[in-house]
């Protein structure tokens, strides 16, 4: 991956390769700009000569993929994961909230004259602002380090209704699938023949006709109350179902899966169609391009499919003379824990947990340890997330799971074993 250059004020300059910027760091000739895209500037007058820089950017709900590309060459390709995890922590947010304000304890009043945000023009749901921010924060980086590029970004413009249902006329767009029924229960009754979904009969066990409709995704996992969610079972059915599933019993989880398989989900349409605004309102000058195109351009180039390829694609180049075989996957994470209260008290607590002092939050650093820091634990690669006291640590994987010790169900890694 070519390291990208600036000079010695700052003026971006063309990538160079490994090698180079490796033997300019241990002369003394450069230093670090910074890490992510890894960048150093030079410490002596240089020229100052570039070469045209195109930079294709693929965006999506949840991966976007970045390339940057200069005549027939790749120079970088970066796929980056956003969070998906803003949703839950704001909902955890408020259930802690509430539930603090309806008990006698020091924390803040209810405030009922606050909620103005979807007033104000351009307004976001948290959880699209955050990946918006994510997005435009990674092309920042990338446009600051290059000289004068050329910025493309794909658009997607999906059709729901037009995916659920090919054959969809004008005058039916404003009608959902339950149109013409008194609600979308009655809706789900009918279009499964009043037959339960796990026994496969119209009557139960008990030879009752009482039928529910059961979510296939549930609620908490992000699941709505569409009606191609629901799915008709009978009340015996229904209750047992969820017993022998939260036991863990494997018929459940086995009906689970299938009833599972069945559900697409249309969340991210509406997310990208606002995210697109905002990131054209953001870069007026970029070039666009469309999914179809995309596709066409990626086959003629001979690439497979993946986010880094669409982005080469989008970026506009002809002909691929060098090509990287490597790339670099970045996820974002939260950066600060920002909880204000523990919802269950810790063991071993010896006060009430409303009379308790708060822990403290956030710790950044101990002794030469910085939160973030990509360590090597038990012959595993990953990186500090979070401190726990003044010598341990928990150390999470590129797949967000835990390293500790073989044997061991704990997460705290004692700092002398990274």
């Amino acid at each position: 991956m070519k390291p990208f250059v600036v000079s010695m004020k700052g003026k971006p300059l063309m990538p160079c390769s490994e090698r180079k910027a490796r033997i300019l760091l241990k002369e003394g000739k450069a230093k670090i700009f910074q890490r992510h895209p890894f960048t150093i500037q030079l410490l002596y007058p240089t020229g100052e000569n570039v070469q045209p820089v195109s930079i294709g950017v693929d965006t999506g709900a949840v991966h976007i993929g970045i390339a940057v590309v200069s005549e027939d060459k790749v120079l970088n390709k970066t796929q980056i994961d956003l969070r998906t995890d803003v949703h839950s922590k704001i909902t955890a947010r408020k259930i802690c909230r509430r539930s603090r304000r309806n008990r006698k304890t020091r924390y803040r009043k209810a405030r009922f004259l606050n909620r103005t945000g979807s007033k104000k023009k351009g307004w976001l749901p948290p959880s699209i602002q955050s990946r918006t921010n994510n997005i435009c924060a990674w092309i920042d980086r990338f446009v600051r380090v290059l000289p004068d590029p050329e910025l493309h970004i794909e658009a997607a413009k999906f059709d729901v209704q037009k995916i659920m249902n090919p054959d969809i006329q004008k005058e039916d767009y404003p009608h959902g699938p339950a149109y013409g029924f008194w609600n979308n229960r009655s809706f789900v009754f009918a279009r499964d023949e009043y037959t339960c979904q796990i026994c496969g009969k119209k009557k139960d066990a008990n030879g009752s006709e009482i039928l529910h409709t059961h979510h296939r995704v549930f609620k908490s996992q992000g699941g709505s109350d569409r009606p191609d969610n629901l799915v008709t079972v009978h009340a015996f059915c229904h209750e047992h179902f969820h017993q022998d599933l939260k036991a863990g019993k494997e018929w459940a989880v086995k009906t689970d899966q299938k009833l599972k398989k069945k559900v697409k989900h249309f969340k991210e349409p509406p997310f990208m169609h606002a995210m697109k605004k905002a990131v054209f309102q953001r870069y007026p000058q970029a070039i666009v391009t469309y999914g179809n195109i995309t596709q066409a351009r990626r086959k003629e180039l001979g690439l497979a499919k993946s986010h880094c390829n669409d982005a080469i694609a989008i970026s506009g180049i002809q002909n691929i003379q060098s090509n990287l075989d490597e790339w670099i996957k970045v996820i974002q994470i939260r950066k600060k824990k920002r909880s204000l209260h523990e919802a269950n008290p810790r063991k071993g607590k010896k006060t009430k947990n409303t009379e308790s002092r708060r822990n403290s939050k956030n710790t950044k650093q101990v002794k030469n340890w910085c939160l973030g820091d990509t360590v090597l634990c038990f012959g595993q690669s990953g990186y500090i997330s979070s401190f726990s006291g003044s010598s341990c640590c928990r150390v999470t994987n590129a797949n967000g799971e835990y390293i500790h010790a073989p044997g061991k169900s704990y997460t705290q890694v004692s700092l002398s074993r990274v």
